[in-house]
């Protein structure tokens, strides 16, 4: 439990200073034997810093927890 409250810590920090990334994907558009055109795309994932906090909360309440028993 502790290996996790520290996981959950640490993710918890950087999802807070990051608040989102980019998925680049490639998607063909034609495809007609050997001429091929594709096109990159990205796809964002965000989500709020508030999050990260909750993360990081439920990470130091585990090792908090943990070290009762």
């Amino acid at each position: 439990m502790k290996i996790l409250g520290i996981l959950l810590i640490i993710v918890g920090g950087v999802m807070t200073v990051f608040t989102g990334f980019n998925f680049i994907t490639k998607k063909k558009i034609v495809d007609m034997g050997s001429v091929e055109i594709s096109r990159k795309e990205k796809t964002p994932i965000y989500w709020s810093p508030v999050t990260g906090g909750i993360v990081a909360a439920v990470g130091i309440l585990i090792l908090v927890l943990g070290k009762r028993k």
